[in-house]
């Protein structure tokens, strides 16, 4: 069976622009799915905004989810086309996704993303030093729910009175965690892509995210942007802004890579 490409199964879009300059593919934290990020394409009308779909939620319930992070990179990778230029942007374990996204399409020689915006997530290197190199996944539900909430924030009120809720939320989540706890990073050269790298001002304990430029190539702005770990939920204004700058700057230089003269933009 040939592999099956773009929409419905890896990609989802609130709005279509096919004369966007640039694609954003947007990458969900541990458990989501990728609806809240594409509300963010409301705002972004230069960009055609791509939520990346994983299994085991959302629209994609019924599948299981993939409980390794690299046998879900390479899923993803074959089963999908990134088209045009484009920039990935993930979020949390979304981050690491996208990271991990870009060099397995490096080392299959394909075409890769013009630059990463890499959000609240520390170097892969430092994972284990950072608390997540541990058995959280094997956790009872109730305790799962407690860490999870001590290190990510609250999740729905109702998640541990009601079980169709629970099985919902937690189990995706789950599966999420248990690939970044069994996680190693696979041998290979630096990823010579940019990187900008964004926390939120009151991230829990701080957040350590200075050992990237090891991994990636030049880091061309660090953002510390106000709120906690969901800091695009409390006022998502200052990461539209950013993401605007970045994808402005990111399609400029394309174009004066291929024509010599940039083109102007809205805004």
């Amino acid at each position: 069976m040939p592999p099956r490409t773009g929409p419905p199964r890896w990609l989802a879009r609130r709005r279509e622009r096919p004369d966007a300059p640039l694609n954003l593919y947007v990458f969900p934290h541990a458990g989501g799915s990728p609806g809240e990020y594409l509300l963010l394409s409301d705002q972004l009308t230069d960009l055609q905004v791509w939520g990346i779909q994983l299994p085991g939620r959302g629209a994609r319930l019924a599948e299981p989810a993939h409980t390794d992070l690299g046998e879900l990179v390479d899923c993803l990778v074959s089963q999908t086309t990134f088209t045009g230029s484009f920039v990935f942007f993930g979020h949390s374990f979304g981050a690491l996704v996208a990271y991990e996204t870009a060099r397995a399409l490096h080392a299959k020689g394909l075409p890769g993303p013009e630059h990463l915006i890499l959000s609240s997530f520390p170097a892969p290197d430092t994972i284990g030093t950072s608390g997540s190199g541990s058995s959280m996944h094997t956790l009872s539900d109730d305790v799962f729910i407690t860490r999870a909430e001590e290190r990510w924030g609250p999740l729905p009120g109702p998640v541990r009175t009601d079980a169709r809720l629970r099985k919902l939320v937690v189990e995706p989540l789950r599966a999420d965690v248990g690939a970044l706890e069994t996680y190693t990073p696979r041998p290979g050269p630096r990823l010579d892509v940019p990187a900008t790298l964004v926390t939120g001002t009151a991230e829990r304990g701080g957040l350590n995210v200075e050992g990237w430029a090891g991994h990636v190539g030049a880091i061309t702005g660090r953002h510390e942007l106000p709120g906690g770990h969901f800091y695009f939920r409390e006022d998502p204004a200052p990461l539209l802004d950013l993401l605007r700058a970045t994808a402005r700057t990111v399609e400029q230089a394309v174009t004066t890579e291929q024509t010599g003269a940039p083109v102007p933009w809205s805004t």
